[in-house]
């Protein structure tokens, strides 16, 4: 299930414009329901219009073409789950906020969540509770003793372990009153009922910071090169052999339909500053000038939009077809394929193993 659109996306689908316009037209004068709009909003995301280029043409902000999206996937998967028809009508007409909070359920948990929702007129925040109850009630490798595997159930357990771990009996109370309003189960009310002489209080386990780091430096984002190949390679591999798509966004994303081979290159200022950047495997030894030291394998990094001459630099030339790599003391007449910027060798690792595993100091 799609949950993000600014995560991955398919690759972009034929659209005219007349369909185009047309979808833009429904969505500005907001004709149909939302799930139509939401439908909508992916056909033409998945087309290649941005979200914002959406928004300034219908007026559909882009969180909201986010919201619709996903909960328009939620809704039809409420169709094949054959849900009631009057629970498809009622959230065909409203109700996006809702289902787009039963996304992290599956197709048969979202038809029961949903009908717990219809019920009990829930609103969003009270559904978003439903869904983080339940999924976390599925996900325990061993059933609680009397709660069945149900949303409400699951919900009343939640609120049940909720009002264990309280000391303010306004609170505890009002709890147990949320729970036996869910609950299902005979056994799932008692045991909400024992909490009223029960005033024991069982504190709940903290859950742990998450691990969040943040990039401090720009040369802590690498930049993605497409590999074209490994020599002996053909000059026209160089233009041919290259993906036309370019990592993008905060992280450098890349997104590619076709098939290719890419490596992820530090920030350095001469890396980045490349215009069209390729990568090109090969022996040391087959360099115009090998480094000192036992031969290895290397990554030469080609920026071909530099393409005119510089005695300071190695460039890519063509040789009978193939790609090979020169320096030129004077400006040559054959053309230059592009300049060399770099020549990555790969990082000294002692022991591979050992840079998975934690770090253990000696006592």
């Amino acid at each position: 299930m799609t949950q993000s659109t600014s995560g991955f996306q398919p690759p972009p689908s034929s659209l005219s414009d007349t369909d185009t316009q047309a979808l833009l037209l429904m969505l500005r004068r907001k004709e149909q329901n939302w799930v139509e709009w939401g439908k909508a909003c992916q056909v033409l995301q998945r087309a290649g219009h941005s979200a914002q280029d959406i928004f300034e043409g219908t007026g559909f902000e882009p969180v909201q073409q986010n919201q619709i999206i996903v909960a328009a996937q939620v809704y039809d998967s409420l169709v094949k789950g054959e849900a009631s028809a009057d629970l498809l009508d009622h959230f065909q007409g409203r109700g996006s906020d809702v289902l787009y909070e039963l996304r992290r359920l599956s197709q048969e948990q979202r038809v029961q969540a949903a009908a717990l929702v219809l019920h009990h007129r829930l609103e969003f925040d009270e559904a978003k509770e439903l869904a983080k109850a339940y999924q976390e009630f599925t996900r325990m490798r061993i059933p609680p003793e009397g709660f069945e595997a149900n949303p409400g159930d699951a919900l009343a357990h939640y609120c049940w372990r909720l009002a264990r771990s309280r000391t303010d009996l306004q609170e505890r109370s009002r709890l147990i009153a949320k729970g036996l309003r869910f609950s299902t189960s005979p056994t799932a009310r008692q045991k909400l009922e024992q909490l009223l002489t029960d005033f024991t209080v069982v504190a709940l386990r903290a859950a742990p910071t998450m691990p969040f780091y943040r990039l401090e430096q720009e040369e802590d984002l690498p930049r993605v090169i497409p590999v074209v190949g490994t020599l002996p390679l053909q000059a026209a591999d160089l233009q041919t052999g290259v993906p036309l798509e370019r990592s993008t966004g905060l992280f450098q994303v890349l997104r590619s339909p076709e098939a290719g081979a890419w490596i992820a290159l530090p920030g350095w200022q001469s890396i980045v500053a490349a215009i069209d950047p390729v990568a090109v495997q090969c022996h040391s030894a087959t360099l115009p000038k090998p480094p000192p030291g036992t031969p290895e394998t290397v990554m030469v990094l080609i920026d071909l939009a530099q393409q005119d001459w510089d005695g300071e630099s190695y460039y890519a030339c063509e040789a009978e077809g193939m790609v090979q790599f020169s320096w030129f003391a004077e400006s040559p007449s054959e053309p230059l394929l592009g300049r060399v910027v770099v020549v990555v060798r790969p990082a000294r690792i002692l022991d591979e193993d050992a840079i998975t595993m934690p770090w253990q100091l000696d006592e």
